[in-house]
């Protein structure tokens, strides 16, 4: 089990973006998460730093692998937020992906269906699960895992995930976008809890957008009592919300020793 946080928390956000990969800064987060006590980073690969991303070539993560050893924080995993600015999943892009992961010694790709890329129909569903079927292979050949984020109700998310019974295809679990939009815990985990292997942690409105942890709509003792129930081992990444520009670095080591005390 390791606690890592998303790319470009511990600095000052990309300018008018939420979230986004650290065009210019991407390197200092490597000392910064070692110094808060994080043991990983998750990558971000996304429209808007595409260009300069050093996942994209061998010279780029051979320094990304020289930054993790050095500081020994690893880089486990991909948010793959391409795929809600372009928010036709590109298959081709996928399998890219997935190879840039395995020759980067990373083993999970998230693949975000939410916001922009959000699941809505059942003919979206269909065609998301066949696309899925047909890349398969490739995460095999690469062993790296999918992990789909989605916004789907439990019942329609679990229907989806039985129609790919496959070891590599997983759950990645974000308490903050299930608290906005009202799922139960307990019927969401009900539905697919063996499923999940990865959780993003923050908090949120109901209806309404990141706040700081346990400022929301987020059921922290529910979610944590079920992750026990089910023997969760799996990774945790904070997510949580921004709050005084320049003060990253604290708030990120708050939230981590929030987030131990529940463990």
């Amino acid at each position: 089990m390791r606690i890592g946080i998303m790319q470009g928390r511990l600095i000052p956000p990309e300018p008018e973006r939420f979230q986004a990969f650290p065009r210019t800064r991407w390197q200092q987060e490597f000392a910064l998460a070692a110094t808060v006590g994080l043991q990983s980073i998750e990558w971000i690969y996304d429209l808007h730093g595409q260009d300069v991303n050093p996942i994209a070539t061998a010279e780029g993560i051979q320094s990304m692998q020289r930054l993790a050893a050095e500081h020994d924080v690893a880089v486990v995993s991909i948010c793959a937020d391409y795929f809600i600015d372009r928010p036709t999943l590109d298959q081709d892009k996928l399998v890219w992906l997935l190879e840039r992961c395995h020759l980067a010694g990373i083993s999970r790709l998230v693949v975000p269906f939410v916001d922009a890329s959000r699941i809505e129909t059942p003919e979206q569903i269909q065609r998301i699960t066949a696309m899925l079927r047909e890349v398969l292979p490739d995460a095999v050949r690469h062993q790296v895992e999918i992990h789909l984020e989605t916004s789907l109700p439990p019942g329609s998310f679990a229907a989806m995930l039985n129609a790919l019974p496959h070891p590599l295809l997983k759950v990645n679990y974000d308490s903050g976008n299930s608290a906005s939009l009202g799922y139960p815990v307990a019927e969401e985990f009900a539905a697919y809890g063996e499923r999940i292997g990865s959780i993003h942690i923050k908090d949120r409105l109901r209806n309404g957008g990141t706040v700081p942890l346990l400022s929301g709509a987020a059921d922290f003792p529910t979610l944590f009592k079920a992750l026990k129930k089910i023997g969760y081992s799996g990774d945790f990444v904070l997510q949580t919300a921004r709050e005084t520009p320049g003060e990253e670095v604290a708030l990120a080591q708050r939230n981590l020793s929030w987030l131990r005390s529940w463990l």
